[in-house]
């Protein structure tokens, strides 16, 4: 996963074009240094699966 190919994922995610977004357990740390710089990065959760991959979701309501 290079830096574009996230930045698409996130918009479509945040658009709802996709109701959700799996990460690769090797693509995780990369993926979040991109997300945490987002101004929404409170809208988006995300849940750990079994062997290391993480599921996004985008709420309309931010997390505390």
């Amino acid at each position: 996963m290079n830096e574009e190919q996230a930045l698409s994922s996130i918009e479509a995610l945040r658009k709802q074009e996709i109701s959700e977004l799996t990460i690769k357990k090797t693509d995780f740390l990369f993926f979040r240094d991109i997300l945490v710089k987002q101004e929404d990065f409170k809208h988006f959760r995300g849940i750990a699966q079994r062997g290391g991959d993480i599921l996004y979701h985008y709420s309309e309501t931010p997390r505390s």
